[in-house]
């Protein structure tokens, strides 16, 4: 056992080592408050409003702000001045404009910021309709969309037949996109897709099926269009919304041709697009120019765009679908005033005037009816263009007018109207009708769409092929 002297030397040599622990303890504490009380008197002084090394301490955030992916920004970019009888815009459009509106800055190491979307975009762009390959091979569909690329214009335009895609209800074949999508990538292309014609299982009840119209139920195609986005995210520009719904071969329905019900179908598409990716642009259904109506087969586009009009269309659409076809007069002839042609074969505009058949009046007279209601829209052409039959072997019934328009004319007019849209400041987008339906059908007589084909018969670029390139370079420049 220990002895009580052993006891008390332990004690002691304990105590003095927590004594000396304690001391240094202390030194060290008095240190380390002299430090930080210099450091920051010589920054308080350095603070003051007249310094030029003026520094701010960084605020904390109470949680990190999130940078959103550039499919999902919410950009609505136009504030629509509503009709008379307004609607109240969709909640999802309204938290997205106040989101995209934000003032708040990001932290300095945030990303980059995003590049422009679709809907903000708002400067005059040029596309082109591009029939997809008919054989599914991708090196095919790249030497498509390389054209356009040649071509000098930033977008193309492709059909989407809702009834090829999803025959039977649930199974949708990706085919055509899988291979158009990354061709439009590829190409640093932006896509817009028109999407129409609702698949029979989708129809109404005992309605006629030999021609195509809308679906029973909007919610079928909104959940056709949302898969789209969704299978494709961020890589979607635009979307038409159907197309000329005031033909009844288009828009047949035990409803009819009503102007109510494809607003109906617009505003469901809209709200869901908007909910996915608000930088998209959406676009209304381009009419047909008819110029009569009765009602049952045809409306005419300016009395069925009033009626769109009236039934809210403005309040779900970021820019008003149109097509222009310019017929054998150039795109600068106001229908009204339409130069005498002797030598033209075809008559109508020259002996029964009507809008219908004018680029101008057509474009024009749709910029100033969406303005008289209050809208801020601009037009987009989803189809322009000028057939010719120069050099084909014939032409398809009903398209006599081609018959009067050279290559020549063609290009012309063509450039001209590019042109005019730009100067007129009410177009967004123009799509030209069309690169490559001439090679796609073999130049068949009876395809209206072959003698508008930029490439002529056996491959050979017609004159308006090099004319929209030289033009794309004075708008680069």
């Amino acid at each position: 056992a220990p002895t009580s002297a052993g006891r008390s030397r332990v004690r002691r040599q304990l105590r003095d080592f927590v004594l000396v622990w304690t001391g240094i303890t202390v030194v060290m504490g008095a240190c380390t408050f002299i430090a930080i009380y210099a450091a920051y008197g010589a920054l308080t002084q350095n603070t003051g409003s007249g310094s030029r090394n003026n520094l701010a301490l960084p605020s904390i955030p109470t949680s990190t702000p999130q940078v959103a992916a550039i499919n999902a920004t919410p950009i609505p970019t136009r504030d629509v001045v509503k009709p008379p009888t307004p609607t109240t815009p969709p909640t999802a459009e309204t938290a997205a404009l106040a989101q995209a509106d934000s003032t708040e800055e990001l932290p300095t190491d945030a990303p980059p910021t995003p590049t422009l979307l679709p809907v903000r975009d708002t400067r005059y762009q040029v596309g082109i309709q591009v029939q997809q390959t008919l054989n599914y091979d991708p090196a095919i569909q790249d030497s498509w969309l390389r054209e356009v690329q040649k071509l000098g214009l930033s977008w193309f335009k492709q059909q989407i037949r809702w009834q090829d895609f999803e025959p039977e209800k649930g199974k949708i074949d990706w085919g055509i996109l899988d291979i158009v999508m990354p061709s439009a990538q590829k190409f640093n292309l932006k896509v817009m897709l028109s999407i129409v014609t609702a698949p029979d299982w989708a129809r109404e009840s005992g309605v006629n099926l030999s021609k195509h119209g809308p679906p029973a139920n909007n919610a079928d195609y909104v959940n056709f269009v949302t898969q789209i986005l969704e299978k494709y995210p961020g890589q979607v520009q635009a979307i038409e919304v159907w197309n000329e719904m005031n033909l009844d071969r288009e828009w047949t329905s035990t409803g009819g041709l009503s102007a109510a019900n494809y607003v109906s179908l617009l505003k469901d598409t809209y709200t869901a697009v908007k909910a996915i990716d608000p930088g998209v642009i959406v676009i209304s259904g381009a009419l047909s120019p008819t110029g009569f109506n009765d009602g049952v087969g045809a409306w005419d586009d300016f009395e069925y765009l009033d009626q769109l009009i009236s039934a809210g269309m403005l309040n779900y659409v970021d820019c008003v679908g149109a097509h222009a076809n310019g017929y054998n007069i150039g795109p600068d002839q106001p229908y009204d005033q339409v130069a005498p042609d002797p030598n033209a074969k075809f008559r109508g505009p020259f002996d029964n005037p009507h809008p219908s058949w004018s680029f101008y009046s057509t474009i024009r007279g749709y910029a100033a009816a969406v303005a008289n209601a209050g809208g801020n829209q601009k037009i987009c052409v989803t189809e322009f263009g000028w057939a010719s039959t120069e050099d084909l072997d014939g032409f398809p019934p009903g398209f006599e007018f081609a018959n009067d328009n050279t290559l020549e004319e063609q290009k012309t007019f063509t450039i001209q109207a590019l042109d005019l849209m730009k100067e007129w400041d009410v177009v967004w987008l123009a799509f030209i009708w069309n690169l490559n339906y001439g090679p796609q059908a073999g130049w068949a007589t009876d395809n209206d769409n072959v003698p508008y084909s930029i490439i002529g018969k056996d491959y050979v670029f017609r004159p308006v092929y090099d004319a929209i390139i030289e033009w794309s370079k004075t708008q680069a420049d």
